[in-house]
């Protein structure tokens, strides 16, 4: 099993540009200033990434009122992002990593254990980066349920 770089708290987070659900493009840096929960998952429009957005989208207007701007990224196609926005009315952004460089530089995609067989692909995980870009929490393999309501009371917003 090859070991995948991980991110900790206090490293910085890595930086990037990427393409949008709306086709324009979203760099970390534009959002300095304020802090970002950046998640990762590995397909739009499947049932546990869908349960995971739309926990986010439930739970945005309480994020944001805390600070945080939340961005999803996945290897998916600006298109199927589209979609994904449309069909589940995600109102924040989703950002597409095609090459998957960026959740490798996050450590989120890479060998992982799926039904009991090792595969490689993306690793559902979430990042919260602070006002400067630095990582204060990285979480890798969490679960598509009931991961929200977690992150909430690790950010003592519950």
């Amino acid at each position: 099993m090859t070991d995948n770089v991980r991110l900790s708290a206090g490293d910085a987070a890595p930086d990037f540009t990427l393409p949008t659900d709306t086709g324009d493009s979203l760099s970390l840096k534009d959002l300095r200033g304020r802090k970002v929960v950046l998640y990762a998952y590995p397909a739009a429009m499947t049932p546990g990434c869908t349960k995971q957005a739309c926990d986010f989208r439930d739970n945005l207007a309480s994020l944001q009122a805390a600070g945080y701007e939340v961005v999803g990224i996945s290897p998916d196609k600006p298109a199927k992002l589209a979609k994904f926005r449309e069909h589940d009315a995600i109102t924040f952004p989703l950002v597409s990593d095609e090459d998957k460089s960026i959740l490798t530089a996050y450590g989120a995609f890479g060998e992982k254990q799926l039904y009991g067989k090792t595969v490689t692909g993306v690793i559902r995980s979430t990042f919260v980066i602070d006002e400067n870009g630095v990582i204060e929490r990285a979480l890798y393999n969490v679960k598509a349920t009931g991961h929200v309501a977690k992150l909430r009371r690790d950010l003592g917003l519950d």
